[in-house]
């Protein structure tokens, strides 16, 4: 189960364990702007009880070309943009995927778990279904377990779902949403700017679920 500590992976994984699946929660410490959401992962792998919780250490900052992985490049806060914002971390899902696949076939797993969405989102490629359908296809080629008969799949429960859905989805499924950090660009104990890409479509998703917000802003 990859988990971030946003909102979209914290109900993935609740809906998981409501399934009845032994859920392995990894998340990736890949050189994002802040660590809130990794002390947010912490926090929602303990509070749904996950059965294991490791943390993978990766510099993606060597490459940056993203503004969460380049602190000279300013996050946009002006609007929830067309086309594909500079939030976008290139190959973010390809490299996590591939670490949780590797991490599943360890466990002889039988499936990895994402909470990549294609409605209420900011447009990534690597979050839409025909992507994690070819990673799939690709994972059952490239693995032992696989090859050898038996076969991984990719779940994105969420990836159709509003993030209305999603709340409502999560709240059945007992997410504590103020335990989550959505935002871009958390200060150090997880209060959220309000005027990211992240804040303002979480924002409105609990407007549209007519749910209360319960996340920390920092102050304006």
């Amino acid at each position: 189960m990859l988990l971030s500590g946003g909102l979209d992976s914290a109900t993935a994984l609740a809906l998981a364990i409501r399934d009845g699946f032994e859920c392995h929660a990894l998340s990736v410490n890949y050189g994002q702007r802040h660590q809130a959401e990794l002390d947010a992962a912490r926090r929602v792998a303990d509070a749904l009880g996950a059965t294991d919780h490791r943390v993978f250490r990766l510099d993606l900052q060597t490459f940056g070309g993203s503004a969460l992985t380049d602190s000279s490049i300013a996050v946009p806060t002006d609007g929830v943009a067309k086309a594909i914002p500079i939030t976008y971390v290139p190959a973010r899902n390809t490299i996590l995927l591939s670490l949780a696949l590797a991490w599943a076939e360890v466990l002889n797993a039988d499936a990895v778990v994402i909470g990549a969405n294609a409605v209420d989102y900011s447009g990534y490629p690597d979050c839409r279904p025909e992507y994690l359908q070819a990673f799939e296809k690709m994972a059952n080629l490239a693995t032992r377990s696989a090859v050898e008969g038996r076969a991984l799949s990719i779940l994105s429960p969420l990836v159709s779902m509003s993030k209305a859905q999603i709340i409502l989805a999560g709240i059945e499924a007992g997410v504590d949403f103020a335990l989550t950090v959505s935002c871009y660009q958390a200060d150090q104990l997880g209060a959220a700017c309000g005027v990211c890409d992240a804040c303002r479509i979480r924002r409105a998703g609990f407007v549209a679920a007519a749910v209360t917000d319960p996340t920390r802003y920092i102050p304006r």
